[in-house]
């Protein structure tokens, strides 16, 4: 009888254990690379070359597109929840409404419904498409895992949560921390063309405000801002100019993907101030350094460690199994 009851116990314990795995496993394959190889085995080509097709015509899709995966990723997880048309949804927000490359994603859609239909989600549309925008822009390509399904909810003022240009650096690694993100991913996601300032371009209205009258001292400008670099962007953005012109987020560079950002922090001529705080920050000053490679520090490679920041960013939140849906179009909820 002692013995029955032993392996009666002994069974449970067992079961539960393997109850345990399996759902660990289930829960942590959440996504994997060449999850359409066998429903969608073109899937990733055929994003690639509508990526490459409207790149030709508009190079502005590339950092449209990466801003697109980072602000998608931080509302409601990687689930292009940002891609939906309606009144008080994501897309209408202040930080999403002027991005191109909308047009991209809802191309590449098209093309996978008429390969595979209600196979491909447009979360891993977005998610690929970012690293085929990298690649354009000369930079390293890397793996991307797929397998996310679609938000169902987005509402604009979901976007609030979004890191803004005048953010101080605590309240940004406050708000990576809580995305699963540290210290590290904050200065190479920011920096990178997710954040979309080593490559694309920003508006005169969210920064010129750093150019008059910041001060009462001096030349009026944020004095972060190197004093030789202020008549050059005061002669770009007039103080009663038009708000809404287009500047070169990194100067010199602006086309390009590499770690000239990090030159220019330095130099004192980041754009944003928030990306300036980066450099005058001493929470992220010294990751800054590491990417520019100074002497007696470990230096970081810039576009490695983009990689694998943009892995662990792709898979915030994502929606998996029988959560969300795999929409017909982009734009509209099934």
């Amino acid at each position: 009888m002692e013995s029955r009851h032993c392996f009666h116990k002994t069974f449970i314990r067992v079961f539960l254990l393997l109850l345990g795995l399996v759902a660990t496993v289930v829960h942590g394959q959440e996504t994997k690379v060449g999850f359409y190889l066998t429903t969608c085995p073109k899937a990733e080509s055929i994003v690639k070359s509508t990526v490459e097709a409207h790149f030709k015509t508009n190079p502005r899709i590339a950092p449209g597109i990466l801003r697109m995966h980072f602000h998608d990723c931080f509302v409601q997880g990687c689930d292009g929840s940002i891609l939906i048309d309606g009144t008080n949804t994501e897309k209408t927000a202040g930080p999403n409404s002027g991005i191109p490359g909308y047009n991209v994603i809802d191309d590449a859609k098209k093309q996978l419904e008429a390969a595979c239909p209600r196979v491909v989600s447009c979360a891993d549309i977005v998610a690929l498409a970012a690293r085929d925008s990298v690649v354009l822009t000369k930079g390293i390509s890397w793996q991307v895992p797929t397998g996310r399904r679609d938000g169902r909810v987005s509402l604009s003022s979901d976007t609030n949560n979004l890191p803004g240009f005048t953010e101080s650096i605590d309240s940004q690694i406050k708000k990576f921390a809580a995305k699963g993100l540290n210290t590290q991913d904050l200065v190479t996601l920011v920096a990178s063309p997710t954040g979309g300032h080593t490559i694309g371009t920003t508006a005169c209205q969210f920064f010129r405000y750093r150019l008059y009258n910041f001060t009462t001292t001096g030349t009026g400008a944020d004095p972060s801002i190197d004093p030789a670099f202020v008549p050059q962007l005061r002669a770009l953005c007039p103080q009663n100019g038009d708000a809404a012109k287009r500047v070169d987020l990194d100067t010199g560079s602006a086309s390009n993907f590499d770690s000239t950002f990090f030159t220019n922090l330095r130099n004192g001529r980041g754009i944003l101030e928030s990306d300036q705080k980066l450099w005058t920050d001493p929470s992220t000053k010294a990751l800054v350094q590491r990417y520019l490679g100074v002497r007696g520090l470990q230096s970081l490679n810039f576009n490695v460690e983009f990689g694998k920041s943009m892995v662990k960013m792709s898979n915030i939140g994502v929606k998996t199994g029988t959560q969300g849906e795999i929409r017909r179009v982009c734009t509209a909820i099934n």
